[in-house]
């Protein structure tokens, strides 16, 4: 496969992901899902709905991670890259203080928790620029980066939309991608869809939510 129509097949692939993700959220609503979302900063999907599975990815250590990696525990996955210049590192600090403010009350439930970067620039995004990145925001972020195709496979299993943008001078272009947070289970499982903006607090309290209850 030539190398320059890997960019056009992982937006692509993206594209038709986040519409698949959107049209089940406007539906699942429309619907009035199971009684809505359980606070401001939660959006309900469709029953059935797959969002996660398996990926092979870098983290900024240089080690092979893969969902295995995250089984057993919680994870807050978020999909963006180090070059945003307002959105990710918006959403970021609020992951941060979101962790802060639940280990404040309970440092165990906040442990269970792993804050996960994903880039979607990996053009750019080198495991040496991904690590300074996380470590600005908390201790225990993992930064992860893949090739291209590995980038279009697991930003496609979330449903997540990415496209590059033109170049703007200089080698320098924006990517235009979807904003959400997962909150994955011991098992792999999509246990929460926050939108982007929410609140620190609201993402707190969903996070002592589900760990604690489970649900």
């Amino acid at each position: 496969m030539n190398r320059r129509t890997l960019p056009m097949i992982g937006a692509m692939l993206a594209v038709l992901a986040a519409i698949g993700l959107a049209a089940l959220v406007a539906w699942h609503q429309l619907a009035g899902g199971s009684g809505g979302a359980r606070n401001a900063a939660e959006t309900v999907v469709a029953p059935g709905v797959a969002i996660g599975g398996d990926f092979t990815l870098t983290d900024q250590d240089g080690k092979i991670v893969t969902e295995a990696d995250f089984k057993g525990g919680y994870s807050l996955f978020y999909f963006g890259y180090t070059f945003c210049p307002d959105v990710c590192p918006t959403e970021l600090s609020t992951v941060a203080r979101a962790l802060d403010l639940v280990a404040e009350k309970d440092p165990a439930v906040a442990e269970q928790v792993t804050p996960v970067f994903v880039t979607v620039d990996p053009k750019r995004d080198s495991q040496a620029l991904m690590k300074d990145y996380v470590q600005a925001f908390h201790p225990r972020m993992v930064g992860l980066r893949g090739d291209e195709a590995a980038t279009a496979d697991v930003a496609a299993k979330f449903r997540v939309y990415y496209a590059v943008g033109e170049d703007l001078g200089d080698g320098f272009y924006l990517v235009n991608h979807s904003s959400y947070l997962y909150l994955m289970g011991p098992n792999g499982e999509l246990k929460s869809l926050i939108r982007g903006g929410a609140s620190a607090e609201n993402v707190a309290e969903v996070l002592t939510r589900v760990v604690t209850t489970g649900s």
